[in-house]
Order: structure tokens, then C-alpha cells, then sequence
């Protein structure tokens, strides 16, 4: 991880700001990127000297290239990019309205989007680097009804992520890295603003500390894998849903159905 730059979307809170700090203690160069500067000056206080604040709406295509010069005047190059700006809903499937789903679309997946493509040229002009797209467990498994665009939005995601994946393959790019990420339940703010409300993530029983979260990702950036869950377990979950004779049959049972106490 010494000096190597890793730009970080959603890094004034949550998992991305925890990254930068893991970054940072590692010897690295984060760029922190997320709308509000306050925050972000404050997780870069922890995030070691050589930390960068770049504030910008990933939303807006154009705001990805302006975070990819800025990294680039200051130290020459990008090595990582990590599209974790993201934003969670509570309301099903039954009750979405064309504004939920197209926000959850436009936060989630067309945010990395803008990412990868504006990252991409200067991977390729370098002949290395690695994108890391944090998605989610709802990603693979559908948990939670409550949860329906988020999980739709972060399954779109991971198609996008192996397709590129494939793509670069095919190009013979093997060294430039598009990894997925996938968290189930992490100790954030993430649950309060979600939009239509929600739990506090952090109140919720078996919540992972986001610093083991942001440790996994450190990790996945020093040793390069395809695809990495952040607790035991969870790709053994996701196995045996998909190999099931009767997925319906499935969500009928724990986890998704949580066992009434007596």
C-alpha cells in the first residue's frame, strides 16, 4: 500500500471514510472525495499527510474527471478507485415510485459508472490499476423486501463490475483489477438516510464495525481478487441460496425469515 493512490467516493462517512483512515495507516495517498467539506477536512485529519479533499457530486459525470486531474496534479497518477458513494431506501417494490427507483439508479449505479469510464483511459494508458465497486450483500441475496432498489440497484451494479471485468480480460488488460465488494449490515449512519427513513444501522443486532470493513477493502487492494464479502460465511450463504431446488422455498427460511422468540 505505500504511496499508492486510492481515490475514495463517499469518504466523508461510513465505509469511506474509515477506508481512507485504513489507507492512510497503511501508506497511502486517499483521495477523499463526497459533497460536504467539513466532513471530509475532518476524516482527512486522520487519514495521514499526504491526504487530498476533493469535493464533488459523483452524480454529475463531469465531477468524476475533475477528481481524477485534481488526484492527478498532485501526485501523478491514480493507482485505485473506489466507487462507494451509495444511498440506501425503505420502501418495497409495491410502493416505489419512478423518483426511488431512478435515484437509486443514478446514486448506485450510474455514479460507478461515471467512474470506471472516467478512471479507465488512464488504466490503460498506464497498463495497470484497479477498481473497487462496493456493492452489498442485498446484491446477491434479497434479505430485505424493505430494501427493493437498493438490492436491485447493487445487482445492476455487479454486472457492470464482471462485464468490465470480462471486457478488460478479453483486451488482455490482466493488470488492471474491477473487484466487487460486498458488506451485509455495517455500523453506520447508512440506515438514517436512506430515503423514506430507516433503522440506524448502527443499532442493529450483529452490525459489522466499519473499520473490519474497511480493513477487507484494504486488504483487497494490496492482493487483487474478483470478488471479496467482508464477514465468514456470507459467500457460502449466497452458494447455497442460488444452488437451492426452490429459491421461493428458500426465503421462507433464516436468514430471511427472522425465528419468532417464545
Amino acid at each position: 500500500m505505500q504511496d499508492t493512490v486510492v481515490v475514495i467516493t463517499g469518504a466523508s462517512s461510513g465505509i469511506g471514510a474509515a477506508l481512507a483512515v485504513a489507507v492512510g495507516a497503511r501508506g497511502g495517498r486517499p483521495v477523499l472525495v463526497a459533497r460536504r467539506e467539513p466532513e471530509l477536512a475532518r476524516v482527512a485529519s486522520s487519514s495521514g499527510a499526504e491526504a487530498l479533499v476533493v469535493v464533488a457530486d459523483v452524480t454529475r459525470r463531469a465531477d468524476h474527471q475533475r477528481v481524477l486531474d485534481a488526484a492527478i496534479a498532485r501526485f501523478g497518477h491514480v493507482d485505485v478507485w473506489v466507487n462507494n458513494a451509495g444511498r440506501g431506501i425503505s420502501r418495497p417494490v409495491s410502493a416505489l415510485t419512478d423518483d426511488d427507483f431512478d435515484t437509486m439508479m443514478l446514486v448506485n449505479v450510474k455514479s460507478a459508472l461515471y467512474g470506471m469510464q472516467t478512471v479507465l483511459p488512464h488504466f490503460r494508458a498506464r497498463g495497470r490499476g484497479h477498481i473497487v465497486n462496493v456493492s452489498s450483500m442485498l446484491g446477491r441475496v434479497p434479505f430485505a423486501p424493505i430494501r427493493s432498489a437498493y438490492s436491485a440497484s447493487k445487482h445492476a451494479l455487479n454486472a457492470l463490475t464482471a462485464n468490465l471485468r470480462m471486457e478488460l480480460r478479453a483486451a488482455g488488460m490482466h493488470d488492471v483489477h474491477v473487484s466487487s465488494v460486498h458488506p451485509g449490515v455495517v455500523a453506520t449512519d447508512f440506515g438514517l438516510n436512506a430515503m423514506h427513513g430507516g433503522p440506524d444501522s448502527r443499532q442493529l443486532p450483529q452490525a459489522q464495525p466499519v473499520e473490519e470493513v474497511a480493513d477487507v477493502i484494504a486488504d483487497l487492494i494490496e492482493r487483487p481478487r474478483a470478488d471479496v464479502y467482508t464477514r465468514p460465511g456470507a459467500h457460502q450463504l449466497v452458494a447455497s441460496y442460488f444452488a437451492a431446488d426452490d429459491m421461493g422455498e428458500a426465503e421462507t427460511q433464516p436468514p430471511f425469515v427472522i425465528p419468532r422468540r417464545n
